[in-house]
């Protein structure tokens, strides 16, 4: 033994740390803590990793040093951390095979600085690799953390100062845009070649532009005691960008609502002022903040410079709230609608002056130029419904028949204002504290109620911050554009439209007058032309709107994201700030909007993609049980792929949905899946939908807690979902029957039943049952049916078709009445409280359950007379008496709606708490397919957790806090239905 030791290696270590000599078998010990191995000081990974040693030649020994000093006493280095030295002419023969810890050393040379030394190079045991690796591995993920930080930061920081480009400088780049096409007809002596609004438009440009500069000098040169009461706004922005605000607020009401092509002039002229007043505001600051003029003084430059440097150091400090609230402190005061009607009403006036249109030349060219004027003033008079004898008169600006002409074609060309965001909107803090950057936001529509309005500004944001959550977290989910089928509808609407739920591109056209002079013939020809034009009118309207929404899509199409703001109506529902291609809008724009972020399907995404195939097709097919549902797609697979792999020339069965373009993009979605080796990895943008089953029933039903109407809309499990509307359908049909089998003679209504009773289904009652809670009137009624039987096409005849809407009308009312008799006497307490409360001249008012103050804005309206340049406006205004029946009736439906708000608005946040993806539409929830079942779960249990509080006794006792002279009835008696129910119901949302 003592000479086995003798032909050890002597180790001599500059550390506390000893080695034991062990056997020659190689056996690692567990490795020491890491607190405790991590306490010496780290080296480069060379110098850890050898260590140099001093090599005697006259002794078998060798003396190995490691120069490293221990941070502290307490590292230890385990006896069977290193082989036995034994056989080391073997060991230094070559490399030892095996664990081999010590390599063959080289012949002493120098190296690193040391002379006659050689290193000795150590393979670490495994958990020292192990360790390296991962602090190695660690530090590489950290560095990458950094970068990609810091891309991320400087993407962001690109998308900042876009979205303030377009928030800020959208009608000085359409300025510069008119300007160049100007210089560009001069230089080359002839039109571009324009899309047709955009011919028009450069062709009043430069003559407004003209006129608004001559009113500008005119009213700066007279004294204050003669200048008109706009002259202090009118010089407030430059000519030409005022002519464009103008021109484009004026054809964007002409797009979007005229009627006969005539405009109202309150409604332009206030809707010119409002663009003008907030244009102002922004270029002002713009002004303030921008590089110096030539014509500047001393005093403007050094005003300039201080706030130059007071934004930009805000900004360097990433406060960008304080940094835009510098708009608000620097700016003007509101100006107020009698202000913005002035003005607009001028500019409005300067327009008709100076806008022409010209009809197409003959081809002889003998004819002269035809120019006449693009709009006139005029006033217009009708009745206030058909045969009374109270007339209103208004005026109107009419449009040349010519500017209307082709009008839809080019709504595409149209500047839009509120476009999606290409950053994260701002968060909400108060009444008009978040969502744009820069555009005027507020937390809600009010529409002007002063009421509502003071209400939110005195709401502090601990009372609110669960409603400012909620926004926050719809306005922070990310979309994209879904180019396969935007494709697919531009290839449909480039061919004339009229299929997939898109409007046909042609007119109707008008019948010709008939030659004979019979009365009946004339009466019908005159019916049929009224028809026809109003037909046309609709068809416009919707072409306009269709292409408002392909210009959205068309321009951020290439976007990687893009957010929409969200605010609210003035009963807590949400909706985004951007009007057109939004996800609460058409089949169209659902199908073309996708989440920017995918997630793989899985195992139940690839489950509940197949249901919402399923339910977009409809048909019927969206009332089966699941597995019916599921069987109904696995039957259709073949017609699936078809349509996903050829939607324009296949067998198109995709047009068959009730939903074309989303049950098309479930199509290509799940034909990915199904071809892939693995489905289940999938990654899928696509939005699963989660709908209640005529929710404001629902709600109806978990306040009356009545287990009959709680069955009777899924709030209890069963084994196929409940249809209400099927239900009632089969009511009424059963009131018809019975009708028509009475005498014609005696009631009248027995032919309309005869006529009817083959017409009823569950379609023609559907729109009415489901409005029914919200407060649908029986005129209301009334046209849903009458839009429906005139799908049917069965009935032609107008009057018979008013009789028979008329009938059905009040037959489906008295069939809801008999079915939901709990839900009828919750919303008659509803009515009677609001009633009380009115009749004192006092605006119903609550708080929702999220803190949420609601004001109902029915006022008598008072009339504000404005004398304007071009006629004497008549300004609505909000009064100081309220409007007793309309806050009766409107209420029942408006708590309701600010219940179901309440509900999305809590599961939004609980989603987003949970990882989620989320947007919702009302009653209808969204998210990935991977995670309906963790958003299902949150959105029965938020739903009796709301409802679990006594939500009609805390509203009597606020009204009788806030109303202590009033007497108000007591809340309805309640069911035994245990709200727990819900969370079993798996079609209470499906």
């Amino acid at each position: 033994m003592a000479s086995a030791a003798a032909a050890s290696p002597s180790l001599s270590l500059n550390q506390t740390s000893h080695f034991q000599h062990q056997t020659s078998l190689v056996t690692w010990l567990k490795p020491p803590p890491s607190s405790a191995l991590f306490r010496r000081k780290t080296l480069p990974f060379f110098e850890r990793h050898s260590l140099p040693i001093s090599a005697s030649s006259s002794s078998s020994s060798t003396s190995l040093s490691v120069h490293e000093k221990p941070i502290s006493n307490s590292v230890h280095f385990h006896g069977n951390l290193i082989e036995s030295f034994e056989n080391q002419d073997s060991s230094y023969a070559g490399t030892i095979k095996g664990a081999s810890l010590i390599e063959e050393l080289e012949n002493p040379v120098e190296r690193n600085g040391l002379s006659g030394r050689r290193r000795l190079f150590m393979q670490d045991p495994p958990w020292i690799s192990a360790l390296f690796l991962k602090g190695l591995s660690k530090m590489v993920d950290q560095t990458l953390k950094i970068e990609r930080k810091d891309i991320d930061k400087r993407k962001f920081d690109s998308l900042r100062r876009r979205q303030v480009k377009e928030e800020t400088e959208a009608w000085e780049r359409m300025v510069d845009e008119y300007r160049d096409l100007e210089k560009e007809m001069c230089e080359k002596n002839l039109a571009p070649n324009l899309p047709y609004v955009k011919h028009m438009f450069l062709g009043w440009f430069q003559p407004l532009k003209d006129v608004i500069e001559r009113e500008q000098k005119l009213q700066k040169n007279k004294s204050k005691k003669v200048r008109a009461a706009y002259a202090p706004h009118i010089e407030l922005l430059p000519a030409d960008k005022m002519a464009v605000i103008v021109m484009h607020k004026m054809m964007g009401l002409v797009m979007s609502g005229h009627e006969d092509g005539c405009i109202q002039v309150v409604q332009a002229a206030v809707s010119i002022g409002i663009a003008i007043e907030q244009e102002v505001r922004i270029h002002n600051f713009l002004k303030r903040t921008r590089k110096n003029n030539a014509g500047d003084s001393q005093e403007e430059l050094k005003e300039k410079q201080l706030l130059r440097k007071r934004v930009n150091s805000l900004i360097r400090r990433k406060r960008i709230i304080d940094a835009l609230k510098v708009v608000k402190s620097e700016g003007t005061k509101p100006w107020g609608r009698a202000t913005q009607a002035k003005l607009g009403s001028r500019l409005l006036e300067l327009l008709i002056e100076a806008a022409y249109v010209q009809p197409p030349l003959t081809q002889s060219g003998d004819s002269i130029p035809e120019f006449r004027p693009a709009f006139r003033h005029k006033f217009k008079t009708v009745t206030k419904y058909p045969g009374s004898k109270m007339v209103r008169r208004y005026g109107v600006i009419e449009c040349d028949s010519l500017l209307l002409a082709g009008l839809d074609k080019s709504a595409k060309h149209m500047l839009i204002p509120y476009v999606p965001m290409l950053v994260p909107p701002k968060r909400w803090k108060g009444y008009d504290k978040g969502g744009y950057l820069f555009l005027p936001s507020y937390i809600m529509r009010t529409h002007g109620s002063k009421k509502q309005q003071d209400a939110l500004r005195d709401i502090s944001h601990k009372t609110a911050h669960r409603v400012f959550e909620a926004l926050d977290t719809l306005g922070n989910t990310k979309w994209r554009v879904n180019r396969n089928i935007l494709d697919v509808v531009e290839r449909l609407w480039a061919d004339g439209g009229n299929i997939a739920g898109l409007v046909n591109r042609e007119d109707v056209p008008i019948p010709e007058k008939p030659s004979s002079e019979d009365p009946e013939e004339i009466q019908s020809w005159k019916w049929s032309v009224r028809k026809a034009n109003k037909i046309n009118r609709e068809r416009h309207s919707l072409r306009c709107d269709v292409e408002l929404k392909l210009s959205v899509a068309r321009k951020m199409k290439d976007e990687e994201g893009f957010y929409y703001p969200h605010n609210l109506d003035f009963r807590g529902r949400a909706y985004p700030m951007h009007p057109h291609l939004n996800h609460l809008s058409s089949d169209l724009c659902r199908g073309t909007l996708e989440f920017a972020e995918g997630r793989p399907l899985g195992k139940s995404g690839l489950h509940w993609l197949k249901i919402h195939l399923a339910n977009l097709f409809a048909g019927g097919v969206e009332k089966l049980s699941h597995d019916a549902r599921l069987a109904f797609v696995e039957n259709h697979l073949d017609d699936i792929m078809d349509s996903a792999e050829n939607p324009i020339h296949g067998k198109r069965w995709w047009l068959k949905a009730e939903d074309p373009f989303q049950c098309l993009a479930a199509c290509v979605i799940l034909t990915q899946a199904l071809k892939s080796p693995s489905p289940y990895s999938v990654i899928s943008h696509l939005p699963i939908h989660q709908d209640g089953s005529c929710n404001g029933l629902q709600h109806y039903a978990a306040l009356g807690r009545d287990s009959f109407e709680a069955a009777a809309v899924n709030l209890v499990a069963g084994e196929k979902p409940a249809d209400v509307y099927s239900e009632i359908s089969r009511r009424v049909h059963e009131i018809m029957k019975k009708d028509s089998s009475k005498d014609p003679e005696s009631n009248p209504t027995a032919a309309l039943a005869k006529i009817l009773i083959t017409q009823v289904d569950r379609k023609l009652v559907k729109q009415t049952v489901m409005t029914s809670v919200y407060g649908v009137t029986y005129v209301g009624a009334r046209e849903q049916i009458k839009r429906r039987l005139e799908e049917k096409g069965v009935i032609t005849d107008e009057r018979m078709l008013f009789a028979a809407a008329c009938y059905s009308a009040k037959v489906t009312l008295a069939a809801l009445g008999e079915i939901f008799d709990a839900a009828r006497a919750i919303m008659s307490w509803l009515g009677d409280c609001a009633k009380i409360i009115a009749s004192d001249n006092h605006p119903v008012r609550w708080i929702t359950p999220l803190g949420l103050p609601v004001v109902q804005p029915y006022c008598r309206s008072e009339r504000h007379l404005i004398r304007t340049s071009l006629q004497v406006l008549a300004l609505q205004r909000e009064g100081n008496t309220v409007d007793v029946r309309k806050q009766r009736t409107a209420f029942p439906p408006n708590f309701v709606h600010s219940l179901d708000g309440t509900h999305m608005m809590m599961t939004a946040v609980a989603c987003q708490e949970a990882g989620l993806n989320f947007a919702g539409v009302h009653d209808s929830y969204w998210t990935h397919a991977c995670d309906v079942d963790t958003m299902n779960r949150i959105l029965r249990e938020k739903f009796v957790e709301l409802y679990n509080t006594p939500i009609l006794e805390n509203l009597l006792q606020s009204f009788q806090e806030s109303y202590p002279n009033l007497v108000f009835p007591p809340v309805p008696k309640r069911g035994d239905f245990d709200l727990k129910e819900v969370l079993k119901s798996q079609y209470f949302f499906n």
